[in-house]
């Protein structure tokens, strides 16, 4: 089931498609021409020509190195019968630093083989140490799955690597305790089963020589400052058990990687960033879908500004989910094996469903090698999806980022990313899934309608020239570290010393903990007083898993992260799995499950909600006259209240209907600024254009502060008022999304006259008469978009760039 939210359709069947048999595209076609070519065909085929830049990245050769000398024979042997018969250059260096024992962290290029780097280090010395152990950690069950394949295929004798997490049968579990040498899992199963169970991995830890952490830079945010509390919690078990293992990152190219690394480990870090690997050439488009005419986009996708004026139909871009759909279905089409990016797992469905359904009005049976990939599948189903694309059985692949990281898809030609990541580093590590066995490679960013997405598209140089962003983390963020030092105090009561290992703030929240009744301070240490273990939930998605099951049958569908359940599992919701849709009969909260029957219903559903927002406290502010530029705490109060039903053929409202959901409160940190009325006044904002002027502003600013933080907008909030109650003044509020903050706001406040002054570029240059997706319109508004300013919000940013210093 698809939604007319993702715009028109082209007419399918096309001739060069109908020209296309299932027999001709086989199993290890190739691109038949260069990604040049390729992009050309693409292009001819659309209305207009969508492309606004075309970026040549160069190949570039390779720099090897000599096999260290450490390296054991078997080893060397082991890797050359695999087809790595010398170790680059930063492989080396990286591997030589990490054996001779310093921490190091690798943070080069997609493809550039950063495994080689910790595995040679770390295999050596379980070969040479018959007792040595070895622990990787991968922030995804996929990649996971993937290094195990990897380090099982040099077959070395007693190393015994086996993954470890929430999908090993319990059979198995204690087998891998006892005798796997190389254990790999995720920082979820360490933080809830390996060092609660630290007892029963004594064994394991005391003789661990390498913590191996793959994709640091995925370690950000909330998420990022309790992986760096886990880290620090092992490291102490590890110590009380006599081992000091050798911590070996691997991180995409990133800002400052040495000191991400160290604030994430708590060590001192040394990097490695010279990538010496050789690399294909990548085209890289950027591709802006057309606009619409005025009558083909749905009314109710563009709500009326408030003036009344419902009869007001505005252009709207088509979809950038059609338009990745079709180039999805074009390349597969012409023997080109694809993997097609999308932000979300309904898009990602949505895409698959599409180029599908396009395939095989062409050429019945084509469509078969199209599938969506995303998490909430069954692992037998992730297990498969990975398979046939290796194999070729698939040629194409709609994806959620969680094919981002480096599982290795040897063979891809192109990748299709649907709308900006939100970070550089994202957005190289999507792009390099391509081209991985050396070959030519095509890359192609397709615009949402969208502020941040619409900005790129016109200014390639804040892609292809800016360096890629630092990851930003807080470990001494309160609502992390509290909640991680009351799980270190139920694996071993806390002592002094410990609290030096866990980093600023640590004694100030061990005494709340003890204020609170959680611990008890005894001579020896301070010791946890209940019985049962803290819920503590490392991803910061608002809770446990909700199962989504069939009520007919009472089979398990997927899973849906607690935070995104009010929006996507509401009563009345359509859900979609595998290109089938359901709907929604009950959620329940409580016991974490979502009954459904499947049906396809001609109608969408898109959940609506309502925010509040106090001041608690202001840490910082700059008084600029009539403008107000403030950073502080923040308590928001959001539920979701009701659901709109859609028409799919054209996009029509159908009814809206209520919600009865719980609220939800969230305490984080905030930038905000506020003007005077006086000055709004002076610009030319009349008093009842005031809050549409406003509300415009926030929006564009929430989709522009990825270009300054390593965010997107769906980590972020936002409120606009007239009059705030705690400002008493026009106010504009962005806040991070995640309890305590996760260092989004701190860097806006930090960047505010670049961060805005993007923002108001971003308005002024779109190409809109009064507002659209964008610019000002936001796919994530409660109030439906409604009311919104375009020309008064730019007058607004104006008034507070003529006043905030620069």
């Amino acid at each position: 089931m698809t939604s007319n939210d993702f715009g028109a359709a082209r007419p399918v069947p096309r001739p060069d498609l109908e020209s296309t048999s299932a027999a001709t595209v086989s199993a290890d076609s190739g691109p038949r021409s260069t990604p040049t070519d390729l992009l050309r065909r693409l292009r001819a085929r659309a209305a207009a020509d969508p492309v606004t830049h075309v970026e040549r990245v160069p190949a570039r050769a390779g720099v090897p190195a000599p096999w260290p000398q450490w390296a054991p024979p078997e080893l060397r042997a082991a890797f050359t019968r695999r087809g790595v018969v010398a170790p680059w250059q930063h492989q080396a260096e990286a591997a030589t630093l990490a054996y001779e024992g310093t921490h190091v962290v690798v943070a080069t290029g997609t493809a550039s083989g950063k495994s080689l780097a910790y595995q040679l280090p770390a295999l050596a010395t379980v070969l040479a140490d018959p007792r040595a152990t070895v622990l990787y950690l991968a922030p995804t069950k996929a990649l996971a799955a993937d290094q195990l394949r990897a380090v099982a295929a040099l077959d070395l004798e007693g190393v015994r690597p086996a993954c470890y997490d929430g999908d090993t049968p319990r059979a198995e579990r204690e087998w891998i305790r006892r005798h796997s040498r190389f254990v790999l899992t995720n920082p979820d199963m360490l933080h809830h089963g390996i060092l609660p169970g630290h007892a029963q991995w004594s064994g394991f830890l005391r003789r661990l020589a390498y913590v191996v952490i793959d994709e640091c830079h995925t370690y950000r945010g909330v998420f990022g400052s309790h992986v760096a509390h886990v880290l620090r919690r092992l490291r102490r078990q590890c110590a009380r058990f006599g081992a000091t293992p050798v911590f070996v990152l691997a991180s995409a190219t990133s800002g400052d990687p040495a000191t991400a690394a160290g604030r994430l480990t708590g060590l001192p870090v040394t990097a490695v960033t010279e990538d010496a690997s050789p690399r294909g050439g990548v085209t890289f488009a950027l591709w802006e879908p057309p606009l619409l005419p005025p009558d083909a986009g749905p009314a109710s996708l563009v709500p009326p500004q408030a003036t009344g004026d419902h009869d007001d139909l505005r252009q709207v871009r088509r979809s950038a989910l059609r338009e990745t759909a079709d180039l999805l279905a074009d390349t597969v089409a012409e023997g080109v094996r694809t993997l097609a990016f999308v932000r979300s797992r309904k898009g990602a469905e949505v895409v698959a469903a599409n180029a599908r359904r396009a395939l095989d009005d062409a050429v019945p049976g084509l469509g078969s090698r199209v599938a969506a990939y995303r998490g909430g599948y069954l692992r037998e189903e992730r297990r498969e999806l990975e398979r046939a694309l290796l194999h070729g059985d698939l040629l194409g692949l709609a994806s959620t980022n969680a094919l981002e990281l480096g599982v290795d898809l040897v063979g891809l030609d192109a990748v299709l990313i649907c709308g900006y990541p939100g970070t550089r580093a994202s957005l190289w590590q999507q792009a390099g899934r391509a081209g991985r066995s050396g070959q030519e490679a095509l890359a192609v960013l397709v615009a949402r309608d969208d502020p941040l997405d619409t900005y790129l598209v016109h200014h390639p140089e804040a892609i292809f020239g800016a360096p890629v962003e630092a990851t930003v983390l807080d470990p001494a963020n309160p609502y992390v570290l509290a909640p991680q030092l009351a799980c270190a105090a139920v694996e071993a009561p806390l002592t002094p010393a410990d609290l030096a290992l866990f980093g600023d703030g640590a004694k100030e929240a061990v005494d709340e903990l003890v204020a609170a009744g959680a611990l008890r301070q005894r001579p020896t240490g301070w010791y946890w007083r209940h019985r049962e273990r803290p819920e503590v939930d490392l991803r910061g998605e608002g809770g446990a898993p909700v199962c989504v099951v069939e009520a007919s049958t009472g089979r398990l569908l997927g899973t849906v992260d607690g935070g995104s359940a009010h929006f996507l599992l509401h009563p009345g919701a359509v859900y979609l799995h595998q290109g089938v849709s359901y709907v929604v009969d009950d959620l329940d909260l409580a016991d974490g499950c979502a009954l459904v029957h499947a049906e396809e219903p001609d109608w969408s559903t898109h959940a609506r909600d309502v925010t509040d927002l106090s001041v608690v406290s202001v840490r910082s502010y700059v008084d600029a006259g009539p403008v107000g530029m403030f950073l502080g705490e923040v308590d928001v109060t959001s539920q979701v209240v009701s659901y709109q039903r859609r028409r799919i053929a054209t996009g029509e409202v159908i009814d809206t209907r209520p919600l009865d959901l719980p609220t939800r409160e969230l305490r984080t940190v905030a930038v905000w600024f506020t003007l005077s009325p006086q000055s709004l006044a002076q610009a030319g904002v009349q008093t009842a254009d005031v809050p549409g002027a406003l509300h415009a502003a926030e929006h564009a600013a929430i989709g522009l502060l990825p270009l300054m933080a390593t965010c997107d907008r769906w980590d972020i909030g936002g409120l606009s008022t007239a009059v705030h109650p705690d400002t008493e003044a026009p106010t504009v509020f962005v806040y991070d999304g995640h309890p305590g903050g996760a260092g989004f706001a701190e860097r806006a406040y930090g960047t505010a006259s670049a961060w805005l002054r993007a923002t108001r570029d971003a308005i002024a240059e779109c190409g809109c008469e009064t507002g659209c997706p964008s610019c000002v319109q936001s796919p994530k508004c409660g109030n439906g978009n409604n009311p919104l300013s375009k020309p008064d919000a730019i007058r607004v940013l104006d008034v507070v760039l003529a006043n905030l210093p620069g």
